[in-house]
């Protein structure tokens, strides 16, 4: 699989980017040159120089350590969410084509009730719930995302449900868990993983926006979406300072859409095979 998307070039220029996203992510707090949540009154808003790579902020805080203890925030956060939609997608979604028209309809309702809310305003309605936290505005996302999993799992299980050697395993006797596992869930994967990497740089989008807003992560604690709102209220002291957590953003969204996109083509090729 990893051999078939390098062909890609866009998989190789994806690959790239996030395995730097995942060492800042993973290695980030640690190469922090300073404490990202100290302040030093002495240094506002300075500009980029050999003591601060990337400048202070209004409060005299090293915006590079920021940035780089915002990366695992960032990322976590939306692998959080993604992993949420999973669970609340994957699993209803197969059970609803092998365990009766009853269950499918109740999922199926469920599912057009979520695709009706409204983003911001249930985002906001759990965490005045549930509490200012990242966990619980995550735990929104995930909600939200749902239906997108649910949904491609669900067609790709409807077009095997029928297949041949399908109804030759129920013929044998074969139970229902035993028929997902063994000739379902390897065929659902493949469109699954597609949408999962696709989900996740939006889920990185919303992340952002919500920190943005300052809902899911209480400041001073440092995310891409809470730096770039902190240097758009200072853009005239810093004009370039959205500049490094905008270009992170961008780049770690376009690296997760080309990679589905290369996981797509890859599939779309084997299946024509």
């Amino acid at each position: 699989m990893i051999r078939q998307l390098l062909r890609y070039p866009s998989a190789r220029a994806a690959f790239a980017i996030l395995a730097v996203v995942a060492v800042l992510a993973v290695f980030g707090p640690f190469l922090a040159p300073h404490d990202p949540l100290a302040q030093d009154g002495s240094a506002l808003l300075q500009p980029p120089g050999t003591r601060y790579w990337l400048g202070t902020d209004a409060l005299g805080r090293d915006v590079f350590s920021r940035l780089l203890a915002g990366s695992t925030v960032s990322v976590l956060a939306s692998l959080l969410s993604v992993s949420i939609g999973l669970v609340l997608g994957v699993v209803p979604g197969l059970l609803s084509v092998f365990l009766g028209r009853r269950f499918e309809w109740i999922n199926l309702r469920v599912i057009d009730a979520l695709m009706m809310l409204p983003f911001l305003v249930f985002a906001i309605a759990m965490t005045a719930m549930l509490g200012n936290g990242l966990v619980q505005a995550m735990f929104a996302v995930g909600i939200l995302i749902t239906p997108a999993f649910f949904r491609v799992t669900r067609a790709e299980a409807l077009s095997i449900a029928n297949a041949e050697y399908i109804e030759a395993a129920r013929l044998m006797g074969a139970s229902t868990s035993a028929i997902l596992r063994r000739h379902v869930v390897a065929k659902v994967l493949p469109p699954v993983a597609v949408a999962a990497a696709s989900m996740t740089g939006a889920c990185l989008s919303i992340v952002a926006s919500l920190t943005f807003l300052g809902i899911g992560v209480v400041p001073p604690d440092p995310t891409w979406g809470g730096l770039l709102a902190t240097d758009l209220a200072n853009l005239y002291d810093r004009p370039f300072g959205p500049v490094a957590p905008a270009l992170l953003i961008v780049a770690t969204v376009w690296a997760l859409n080309a990679l589905a996109d290369a996981l797509r083509d890859s599939g779309r090729k084997e299946t024509a095979a």
